[in-house]
């Protein structure tokens, strides 16, 4: 199936895919501090994502439906973005949070939330659980019609391959 077509219909692009365009830029151990990672793969009219930043890390262009391009080393971290992409397609990695371990803050808009310290499974692009991971952090902003961005550790060795986590079951 053509990479076009197999978007279409699944939403997510492979890691092959994702390396072979010039918007994915994920920061190595270099960075001292969580960057946005951008997976934007829609060339659609939106701009959001530039819109939020402060620092204008994120560049859209006059072209409104140009896919977004970081500038990793203006981003601060500050993850405003990622609770206002409507395509919940940015999300916040450092590779070497501690040691063993990195960090991710991704966008979450199921319930039940998870907790603080709660152990969760870690999932890649298609939803496949790759570790288990840690919840440092639940946060809803307001502004962004209360979106839970859900701050998380995981094994360093699973680095890019994690996106986001587990539904929780309901009670």
């Amino acid at each position: 199936m053509d990479t076009e077509k197999r978007l279409k219909t699944t939403g997510a692009a492979s890691l092959t895919e994702l390396h072979a365009t010039k918007e994915y830029i994920l920061p190595d151990e270099r960075m001292q501090h969580p960057v946005a990672v951008i997976e934007c793969i829609e060339a659609i009219p939106c701009n959001p994502c530039e819109t939020a930043c402060p620092v204008h890390a994120i560049t859209v262009g006059s072209e409104i439906t140009n896919l977004p391009v970081i500038d990793i080393e203006k981003c601060t971290g500050c993850g405003l973005c990622v609770a206002a992409c409507p395509g919940l397609a940015i999300y916040l990695k450092q590779k070497n949070y501690t040691k063993d371990l990195s960090y991710i803050a991704f966008p979450f808009e199921y319930v039940p939330l998870p907790e603080v310290g709660q152990s969760v499974n870690m999932v890649d692009r298609f939803g496949l659980v790759v570790c288990e991971g840690t919840v440092i952090k639940v946060v809803k902003i307001k502004r962004f019609d209360r979106t839970a961005i859900i701050h998380a550790s995981y094994p360093v060795e699973q680095y890019e391959h994690v996106v986001n986590m587990q539904r929780l079951a309901r009670n």
